[in-house]
C-alpha cells in the first residue's frame, strides 16, 4: 500500500467526522484547533474524469455568469491540507510561488509520494480535501469532464495548514491567514472549523479581523456536526465579518449534516460535489467544506467585476440575492441558496447593498367599498320612477289614438265605395 493510499484511506475516518478527538472535546481542549470536515470517500489520484455537467453547475447557467468576468486577476487563498499542482485542471491556476506549507515534513517517507512533503509551497496535499477545495473555485475547463471551477480564471494561493491528522492549530491558522494577507488575497477560503470558544482577542480572531479590515473577503464553511439540528458557533465562520456557509441540497434544502446557528449567512452545493483530486481527474464528495468554496469562487467573480467593492458589500450582495426560502434569514440556510447569476446580474447598475434585509412586502390591494344597500325609496326617485311611468302610458295612449283614428278613416273610405 502506497504511502498516498494509506494517508487516504486515514483521511476518510477523519474527514467523516469520525475525528481523532470527538467534536465535545474541542471546548475543553485549549490547544485543538480547527477540523478538517467532508467525508474523505474517494481515492486518488484518479485517472477517469466525470464527464457530465455536475448538478451544482447544472443550476448556473454559466455563460450567463461568465459574460463579464471569469475572475481573472483575483487571488484566492486556500487555507486547507494544500492544493495539489499536478492535477491539470489546477496547475495553471496554482500559484505556488505565494504558497506555504506550516505544518512540519515528517522524516519517516517511505516512498516519493511522502518525500514531496519536504516541499513548503503548499502543494502537497495527501489528503485531498484542499485539491478538491481549490478546484470548485478555479479548476480550468478540460476536454473529457463537465466539471469547471466557478471562477477558471482566478488564482490559488495554497497554504497547508491542516492534515489527516487534524494537526493544524487555530495558531498555525492565524498564521496562514496572515500569510494569506501578505501574498495579497483578496479573497480566503477555510473550509475547517472548531466549536471550541474562540473571542476576538485569540490569535485567530484577531487574524481574522486583520483580513477583513483589509477587504479581504473571507469565506468560511459551517461545519458538519449538525444532525441533532442544535445552534451552535463553530469558527472563525462566526467571527464577526466572516461569510459562513452551510450546505444545501438538490432541493436547496438543508443538509442534515449541515451545522446551524445565528451565525450562518448562506448556503451552497454540498451533497454529492465533484471536484478535482490529486495527481489527475475528480471525485464526489460531501460536506460544507465544499460548500464554502462554491461561495469563494462567486465572490471572486464579484471582486473581478467590482473592484472597488469593500468587502462586506461582496458580502451582502451574495447574501441579498440569494433564493430564500422565507422571508428573511434563518439558522438553517441563512439568507438562502446562493444564485450566482442573479448576484452578478443585479450589479449591474445598482449600487452594492450595505447589508441584507428581508424582501419589501408586496403593496396590499386595496379595500374593496361596501355596496350601497338602499332600505327605502328616496322622494326623488320615487319622483323618477312616476314620471316614467307617465311617459310610458302617454305613449301607449297616443298609439291608441293613432289606431283609432287609422281605422275610423279606412271605414269612411269603404263606405264612399258601396
Amino acid at each position: 500500500m502506497t504511502y498516498r493510499t494509506k494517508a487516504a484511506l486515514l483521511a476518510a475516518a477523519a474527514l467523516a467526522g469520525l475525528t481523532a478527538v470527538s467534536p465535545s472535546a474541542y471546548a475543553d481542549e485549549a490547544s485543538a484547533g480547527p477540523r478538517i470536515d467532508g467525508s474523505g470517500e474517494c481515492t486518488f489520484p484518479m485517472k477517469k474524469q466525470i464527464a457530465g455537467i455536475p448538478w451544482s453547475l447544472q443550476r448556473v447557467l454559466l455563460d450567463e455568469l461568465w459574460q463579464d468576468t471569469k475572475g481573472k486577476g483575483v487571488r484566492v487563498a486556500v487555507i486547507d491540507t494544500g492544493v495539489d499542482d499536478v492535477n491539470p485542471q489546477l496547475k495553471p491556476a496554482v500559484d505556488a510561488s505565494a504558497g506555504k506549507d506550516f505544518l512540519k515534513p515528517e522524516k519517516d517517507a517511505v516512498d516519493k509520494a511522502a518525500s514531496d512533503r519536504g516541499k513548503t509551497d503548499g502543494t502537497v496535499d495527501e489528503v485531498g480535501h484542499g485539491t478538491k477545495v481549490a478546484g470548485i473555485i478555479a479548476a480550468r475547463p478540460r476536454k473529457g469532464t463537465g466539471f469547471v471551477g466557478l471562477a477558471p480564471e482566478a488564482t490559488i494561493i495554497p497554504i497547508r495548514q491542516n492534515d489527516e491528522k487534524n494537526s493544524g492549530k487555530s495558531d498555525t491558522m492565524a498564521d496562514a491567514i496572515d500569510h494569506a494577507i501578505a501574498k495579497g488575497a483578496h479573497v480566503i477560503n477555510i473550509s475547517q472549523d472548531t466549536t471550541q470558544a474562540l473571542d476576538a482577542q485569540s490569535s485567530l480572531g484577531q487574524a481574522v479581523a486583520r483580513a477583513v479590515a483589509k477587504e479581504i473577503v473571507v469565506v468560511a464553511s459551517a461545519g458538519n456536526d449538525g444532525m441533532d439540528g442544535k445552534l451552535k458557533n463553530t469558527y472563525p465562520a462566526a467571527f464577526p465579518g466572516v461569510l459562513a456557509v452551510a450546505s444545501s441540497d438538490r432541493n436547496n434544502e438543508r443538509a442534515a449534516f449541515s451545522q446551524a446557528g445565528e451565525f450562518v449567512g448562506v448556503a451552497a452545493p454540498g451533497v454529492d460535489v465533484v471536484s478535482t483530486v490529486p495527481g489527475g481527474g475528480q471525485c464526489v464528495d460531501n460536506g460544507t467544506s465544499f460548500s464554502a468554496p462554491y461561495v469563494a469562487g462567486l465572490a471572486a467573480l464579484l471582486r473581478a467585476k467590482h473592484p472597488k467593492w469593500e468587502a462586506h458589500e461582496i458580502i451582502a450582495q451574495i447574501e441579498q440575492t440569494a433564493e430564500r426560502s422565507i422571508n428573511g434569514r434563518d439558522n438553517f440556510v441563512g439568507w438562502g441558496v446562493v444564485d450566482p447569476v442573479r448576484a452578478l446580474n443585479e450589479s449591474e447598475d445598482e449600487k452594492p447593498p450595505q447589508s441584507p434585509a428581508p424582501d419589501p412586502d408586496p403593496p396590499k390591494p386595496p379595500a374593496p367599498e361596501p355596496a350601497h344597500l338602499a332600505l327605502s325609496e328616496t322622494p326623488q326617485e320615487r319622483d323618477e320612477r312616476y314620471a316614467t311611468y307617465a311617459l310610458g302610458i302617454g305613449g301607449v295612449l297616443v298609439a291608441v289614438v293613432a289606431g283609432t283614428a287609422t281605422v275610423v278613416r279606412d271605414s269612411r273610405r269603404s263606405r264612399r265605395l258601396q
